[in-house]
């Protein structure tokens, strides 16, 4: 018995991609992990994938996106917001069950700003002391990416305060929203 008849194709396929999503994920991190949960999240739900259902899952997704990913749409064209679409440049391939890994390579190719999207790394040590040390912009960055805002804070006390008092909600929940499918 040879493994791919243990296994259907769409579980196999699933697995081949979330092992080269894994083991690219420097190389254009953002690309490949946003694609990656897209096309992962596509295959459990549909057998076969069109060209349309491929493009109406992106729209989908980079319309509930934010930050580093939101940017990503913006370059592929699928926000509202893009001067140039290039989505052909994904939906073809990714219907065609073409390595996530390898369609961000070849949007790298056409735009190097694809590949230079990094996420933003999480501050883990919420102390008073460490977020001293950051600007005001910065915490209002971090709370921003939160979804929240402190329309009375003046003083920088007031941000590091607010972040302390959120912080635990929030960090369990984005470790979270970077592993969950759209």
């Amino acid at each position: 018995m040879s493994l791919t008849s243990s296994f259907s194709t769409p579980l196999l396929l699933l697995l081949c991609a979330v092992l080269l999503t894994v083991t690219d994920a420097e190389e254009c991190e953002v690309c490949v992990g946003f694609l990656g949960r897209l096309y992962n999240s596509l295959v459990i739900r549909h057998t076969e994938l069109s060209p349309e259902l491929v493009e109406e899952g992106l729209i989908r997704a980079c319309a509930e996106t934010t930050g580093k990913e939101n940017r990503l749409c913006y370059y592929l064209g699928a926000s509202s917001d893009s001067a140039a679409k290039v989505t052909g440049e994904v939906i073809r391939p990714l219907s065609a069950h073409v390595p996530v890994h390898k369609i961000c390579q070849r949007l790298q190719r056409r735009d190097g700003q694809i590949c230079e999207l990094r996420y933003e790394r999480l501050v883990l040590d919420w102390s008073t002391d460490a977020l001293s040390k950051m600007r005001a912009l910065e915490l209002k960055r971090v709370l921003a990416s939160w979804g929240e805002e402190c329309r009375a804070c003046l003083e920088k006390s007031e941000f590091i305060a607010l972040i302390q008092e959120v912080a635990p909600k929030h960090s369990a929940s984005e470790h979270r929203a970077h592993t969950e499918e759209f």
